[in-house]
């Protein structure tokens, strides 16, 4: 076989999750087993990877999976443990107070609050503290799913303190000769090389991102109203491209000027201590409100399954109610920071195996440094500062404890796949990877329009693997070499990688079971998925028609 047909052959896991989810309506929890058996056939028959290296792949997908749940029910166990203490009560009118128009809402806590989660966690966070939380103010389930899901983008490249750039791309170009003399080349050093894709990846997200806000008001509007309207998304435009530069703004001039650590943190932090006072004094937002209809009228399929503890009659201070939020992003931020003892303290607790069933392949876990461990803190710190009852916390844990249950078959068969697929670059049939492999042929069929598909590889990635990290990591030497080959310039198109990578969350079936699972929304992925399509191909075809332009419409970018 050519490689185009080997490249179509590598397509067909992907396009088997696509048929499964989002075509047959199957639930996660039966569409991804039977991805991953597919991808497992044709790894073993197609790509001829041995039986050893696949078992191996399988027992990583274990431990990463294991790792999602942990975080998946410290967010569900803060959640419900809110509930139990009668904080989320209090929570719930402090924002109301923001203001009660649904659009305003959904842009303060899903892209303002959740992008500053992101740049501190990473890895899902944001969906699994910010999707709860819209429930909580009176959001359909799936309404405050799709907007989580959305914002896993512009903030994402920098998420987890920039992990996706500075261990992504690092690790994707480490020790590769032609790399070193491209550095040496521009009179860089690596740290400055992985500041300058950072900093021109922040400039095209910080383009992209603007729309995001108004993106997710649309919707709202379209998807979860009784009267379908783009129009009623449209009417918040003023406020929504504000609060668009309001992050990207700050979050691209950190980037530029402070490197790839922080500008997802910056960008979410400085947006919210703008727009928050803004909100308040009604300025940009439209005279008339909008919400949803009245929940008896929602359709069975915008609602999760979710069985809150009863909560205590408590009465308590806004401050007092959001302080174990507060703590849950300091104490995510502390153990993030390279230059704190805290961060390499909770890292010293370390488990892993190597070369797993004869292979090279190996597994580590690092618990502490988990977000869960961070979520699990706050919860116990809670149950002191709320004064709750032995009962109400016992009830709050019970609550969240099926929860993991139910989402453990798709979550662990979305990561498994993810492992074999990517690990199919050792085989008897002398050829690449599948992502390598899809990848390449992809490079064949387009040429030199390659920085309009550059970010479509890294969406790929995401997608798959279920991290932009690992996508960068999978697919950076690639670009790098593409990029080389075909003359055009080689942190631009490793920039493009980074922001398709991040377009690509959205869609991370991983993601989107976690976040579904945290308020009972397991079944509906492929749902999700369809609402989701549009915001993906937006960000997909912006990125690469503003790649086009900055490598071939821009003279002075070098090669």
């Amino acid at each position: 076989m050519n490689l185009v047909l080997y490249s179509f052959v590598a397509l067909i896991p992907i396009l088997t999750v696509f048929l499964l989810l989002v075509g047959a309506k199957l639930p996660a929890s039966r569409a991804m087993p039977t991805a991953y058996l597919v991808t497992v056939a044709i790894a073993l028959w197609i790509w001829q990877v041995p039986f050893n290296w696949v078992a191996a792949s399988t027992l990583q997908g274990l431990v990463v999976a294991a790792e999602i749940l942990y975080i998946v029910f410290g967010a569900i166990l803060l959640l419900n443990t809110l509930r139990a203490s009668g904080a989320m009560d209090t929570i719930r009118q402090s924002l109301l107070t923001i203001s009660s128009d649904r659009r305003v809402q959904v842009i303060i806590i899903a892209w303002l609050f959740g992008s500053f989660i992101e740049g501190a966690a990473g890895f899902g966070t944001p969906a699994v503290i910010t999707v709860p939380l819209m429930v909580a103010i009176g959001f359909p389930a799936m309404a405050a799913t799709v907007a989580a899901l959305i914002i896993q983008s512009t903030p994402s490249t920098f998420g987890a303190v920039g992990t996706p750039v500075l261990i992504g791309i690092d690790a994707g170009l480490e020790g590769v000769e032609t790399v070193q003399n491209r550095i040496n080349d521009l009179g860089l050093d690596s740290a400055d090389y992985l500041a300058e894709i950072g900093a021109k990846a922040a400039m095209f997200h910080g383009i992209i991102g603007i729309f995001i806000p108004l993106i997710l008001a649309i919707a709202m509007t379209y998807f979860f109203s009784d009267r379908p309207s783009i129009r009623d998304g449209l009417a918040i435009w003023k406020y929504a491209l504000f609060c668009g530069v309001a992050f990207t703004l700050p979050y691209t001039l950190t980037a530029i000027f402070l490197g790839p650590e922080f500008p997802s943190l910056a960008g979410g932090l400085i947006g919210l201590a703008i727009v928050i006072p803004v909100t308040r004094k009604q300025k940009l937002v439209p005279q008339q409100n909008w919400d949803f209809p009245e929940s008896e009228a929602w359709p069975d399929i915008w609602r999760g399954r979710d069985t809150a503890p009863t909560p205590q009659s408590a009465s308590m201070s806004p401050f007092k109610a959001w302080l174990p939020y507060i703590l849950l992003a300091v104490f995510l931020v502390l153990t993030r920071l390279q230059f704190l003892p805290l961060r390499n303290g909770l890292r010293s607790l370390e488990f892993s195996a190597t070369n797993l069933l004869g292979t090279n392949l190996s597994v580590n876990t690092q618990p502490l440094y988990l977000p869960a461990t961070a979520f699990v803190l706050v919860v116990i710190i809670t149950y002191f500062l709320h004064g709750m009852k032995p009962q109400a916390m016992r009830d709050a844990l019970q609550t969240s404890l099926p929860t993991i249950g139910k989402t453990l078959v798709a979550l662990g068969s979305a990561v498994l796949m993810a492992r074999v697929f990517i690990n199919t670059g050792t085989n008897e049939a002398d050829l690449a990877s599948m992502p390598l492999t899809l990848a390449a042929g992809m490079s064949q069929l387009v040429g030199s329009v390659w920085p309009f598909v550059a970010p479509i590889v890294g969406a790929i990635g995401s997608f798959v693997a279920g991290s932009v990290t690992v996508s960068n990591i999978m697919f950076s030497l690639f670009q790098f070499g593409v990029a080389e080959n075909t003359g055009v310039s080689r942190e631009i198109t490793l920039a493009l990688q980074c922001v398709g990578a991040s377009a690509g969350n959205m869609i991370c079936v991983s993601n989107i079971v976690a976040a579904a699972a945290t308020v009972g929304l397991m079944g509906r992925e492929g749902n999700l998925i369809s609402k989701l399509i549009f915001p993906v191909v937006y960000y997909l075809l912006f990125a690469g028609i503003l790649g086009l332009g900055a490598i071939y419409w821009l003279p002075s970018t070098p090669g």
